[in-house]
């Protein structure tokens, strides 16, 4: 993109199996440019529209049995990304 709106760079983002099995092309691996978590949702979904819902509520939030992870530590959709970060988006386990 010419018109700096990537500036941050690329992330790594690793995406669950549950996930990926929803969209049929995606991949468990992507890189893509965002300066932050919501604008990753964004490219996400611009790949397999309806992504972000199953990762965002209404709020807009993060589901609650959904996690990020930006370089080990809990993110929001506010959490801004660094040129090469490490992103984790895991389902929650629950049970007992």
């Amino acid at each position: 993109m010419t018109d700096g709106s990537h500036e941050g760079g690329e992330v790594l983002v690793r995406l669950p199996a549950l996930l990926v099995g929803m969209f049929p092309g995606a991949d468990r691996r992507v890189r893509l440019a965002a300066r932050s978590v919501a604008e990753m949702v964004d490219e996400l979904d611009a790949r397999w529209p309806g992504m972000r819902d199953r990762i965002c509520d209404t709020r807009p939030a993060i589901r609650r049995h959904i996690n990020v992870f930006v370089e080990g530590r809990r993110a929001s959709l506010d959490t801004p990304l660094k040129a090469g970060a490490d992103v984790f988006v895991l389902t929650a386990i629950s049970g007992g």
